[in-house]
């Protein structure tokens, strides 16, 4: 009778430090999230772990005393066995919230750890996005002369037995100009994009294109051949292959998936009318 109220009393004073032990644990989980001070949050984070590891270790003793002879024989009171197993299911809960915070501050510090670093980019693929991204700047800048130039025109409206505005021709012009040039840097990010043009080479225009966007109007007459542009690169073994190529954004497309639907058969009648 005696070890028995010895042992009621020992399961006093652990339920009672379990109840504390709860309290200690959810002030300090509120702390961690009611923070934005990172010193003082990696704190709190280590004192959580600190108060779990004391619950954990009261549950390795409730959970002895749950399958021992004195509970399972009623040597104490049936109420204890509720008691231990309602303490040790509630010891369990803060072990599993305490694994969400865990988990989140180790996903923070390798993000952290992760935005710390440069990514290591290859040079090659970092040459090409540098290259495709000034083609595309200047296709933009283009289009954006255009809408200039066509909304100009509509403010130009010839009266019937009026003389055309010889500034209307310029616009025209300069338009059609515009337009080639695009269709050409479209086919160049294409061939850029599928490795058939290697940065380099798309950077010998550099220059001469950046002074057409900048002076195209200012020295209007320096820039009527817009294939004299182009001469450097070795556009002319894909020359033909233009009206094949539906102009818009660059994808996937290799050279040998064109010829690849050219038929190359004498006797096939899709390609070749009969004499």
């Amino acid at each position: 009778m005696g070890a028995s109220r010895k042992l009621q009393g020992e399961i006093d004073r652990v339920l009672k430090k379990v109840q504390e032990g709860v309290d200690v644990f959810d002030s300090i989980w509120n702390k961690v999230y009611d923070t934005d001070n990172v010193n003082q949050k990696e704190k709190f984070e280590a004192d959580l772990k600190k108060e779990i590891k004391k619950l954990q270790r009261y549950r390795d003793q409730i959970k002895t005393w749950i399958q021992s002879s004195e509970i399972k024989d009623k040597k104490v009171s049936a109420s204890y066995e509720q008691a231990l197993v309602d303490a040790r299911k509630t010891i369990e809960k803060e072990m599993e919230r305490f694994k969400i915070c865990e988990k989140e501050t180790k996903t923070k510090a390798f993000s952290k750890e992760g935005l710390g670093q440069q990514p290591k980019t290859d040079p090659k693929e970092k040459a090409k996005s540098e290259t495709r991204d000034w083609l595309n700047n200047v296709v933009g800048e283009l289009e954006s002369q255009i809408d200039n130039f066509e909304a100009e025109i509509e403010g130009l409206t010839v009266k019937k037995g009026k003389t055309r505005p010889p500034r209307l021709t310029h616009l025209e012009t300069s338009i059609t100009r515009h337009k080639l040039h695009i269709k050409k840097l479209e086919l160049i990010l294409r061939l850029l994009d599928n490795d058939e043009l290697s940065p380099e080479e798309v950077n010998d225009v550099k220059d001469f294109l950046d002074d057409y966007v900048e002076r195209n109007q200012e020295d209007f007459d320096d820039f009527s051949d817009v294939d004299d542009l182009y001469n450097s690169l070795p556009l002319d073994k894909v020359e033909s292959l233009e009206d094949l190529v539906t102009i818009g954004p660059p994808g996937p497309v290799k050279l040998k998936d064109f010829l690849g639907n050219i038929c190359t058969s004498n006797t096939c009648h899709c390609c070749f009318s009969s004499s």
